[in-house]
């Protein structure tokens, strides 16, 4: 079942909390709407972390231990954990949520997926996190792994829908060869999909035969030409280097380089905003992409010096990443740009091999290698996408047009 519809929604500054009638109203606010009536006479076991909140602020964890119709049984952390301040990758541990004593089960700890013996006495689960729009971001894949999970215990699975902070438009970047399907990458996505939570929910259970009894909340007043700016609510950094919506913008296509030996920014005050390592050439770098035009961003020289991942504690050259038009910026194009100049320019240096990890297309790393124009590589995509397309189509729950059919307006989630 889906419930809720999309029409529009508008702001004009990152962060803004705006209390306007087109705010968009999210899974969660659209469950308090209706008085948590799909749960009620129910023990929850809900997903969540720092990003489950409501338009006001407060948690979805409280929100559920204070709803006398249901129980909250059980939570669930993803990667970052229930606080979003773990590194990424490290381990988390189990904990106690301090605000409600509940037991809190890492989903990134010894184990990527929930057991049965966390499942006990769950009549309901319940996913309430904030996606990236990436591919490579984890959440996406924790929340297939549970769903797989809830359809072997024949538990029904809510998604309180939000927003694509990358909008709901724009796809793009190679689609992930099946064979390299992972942790960070559980399904054949481009790097950009352009989809909700609640969408892609759809089309992992329908796409994969998970066959979960699958619920999607879905938001009010969002649209797919929306991005994270347009919504009017809070932006609550999902995990701790994604702090800006700018650099979420630049996450896509900035972080491929980190395995071929750059500094991405991490361990510093402005992550994604920056790239460098020891034998780069601040001025040449920047000379050379801002040569290449890169629509919605501007590059400077810099130094700075990483205090965590790569080169940690060691001195950087490199440039600095400004955004000058979000809405205009192609994340995965300008990543290989950037990811040609270097390999241009510093052959014996970058370990443009490397970057296959999360570019996930053997046929893309190929083209870079040879030398191919980048244009010719981004356009090389189209044939995939306009397949993921024709795919994606069948499961999205929000349109722009006037008049056209809406999420809630009737029929079921496709299972």
């Amino acid at each position: 079942m889906c419930l809720g519809q999309s029409v529009g929604a508008g702001a004009d500054a990152w962060n803004r909390v705006d209390t306007a009638p087109g705010r968009v109203r999210t899974g969660i606010d659209v469950l308090e709407d209706e008085y948590f009536a799909p749960l009620l006479g129910k023990r929850v076991g809900l997903i969540t972390n720092q990003t489950g909140v409501d338009s006001h602020g407060t948690r979805t964890i409280d929100l559920l231990v204070h709803e006398n119709g249901l129980k909250l049984d059980a939570i669930f952390s993803p990667e970052h954990g229930i606080a979003g301040t773990s590194d990424g990758g490290a381990k988390v541990a189990d904990s106690t949520d301090a605000a409600t004593g509940a037991r809190v089960f890492s989903l990134y700890g010894e184990s990527r997926r929930p057991t049965a013996a966390m499942f006990e006495n769950l009549s309901a689960l319940v996913f309430d996190i904030q996606d990236a729009g990436v591919r490579f971001y984890t959440y996406v894949t924790t929340m297939g792994y549970v769903m797989e999970e809830a359809a072997r215990a024949r538990i029904p699975f809510f998604v309180l829908d939000r927003p694509n902070p990358l909008g709901g438009e724009v796809i793009e970047g190679p689609v992930l060869n099946r064979e390299k399907l992972s942790f960070v990458g559980y399904f054949p996505l481009p790097a950009r999909y352009a989809m909700t939570t609640g969408e892609l929910a759809q089309m992992f259970n329908a796409e994969n035969k998970i066959g979960a009894d699958l619920r999607v909340v879905a938001m009010k007043n969002w649209r797919r030409g929306d991005i994270y700016a347009d919504t009017g609510l809070a932006w609550i950094p999902p995990s701790p280097s994604l702090r800006t919506l700018d650099e979420t913008f630049l996450y896509p296509g900035i972080e491929i380089l980190q395995a071929g030996d750059v500094s991405v920014g991490r361990g510093t005050e402005k992550p994604f905003e920056m790239i460098g390592a020891p034998w780069i050439k601040g001025k040449e770098l920047a000379a050379e992409l801002n040569r290449r035009a890169i629509a919605g961003v501007r590059f400077a020289a810099t130094t700075f010096t990483p205090h965590s991942e790569v080169h940690s504690g060691v001195l950087c050259e490199g440039v600095q990443v400004t955004v000058t038009d979000a809405r205009a910026l192609r994340s995965m194009s300008m990543g290989m740009e950037i990811a040609d100049a270097l390999y241009r320019m510093y052959p014996e240096k970058f370990r443009l091999e490397r970057t296959i990890f999360l570019l996930g297309s053997d046929a893309t790393l190929g083209r870079l290698k040879r030398g191919d124009p980048v244009p010719s590589i981004v356009a090389g995509w189209n044939a995939e996408l306009d397949k993921f397309r024709a795919v994606r189509e069948k499961y999205l729950m929000y349109r722009d047009e006037v008049g056209a059919e809406t999420a809630g307006a009737g029929g079921s989630t496709p299972q």
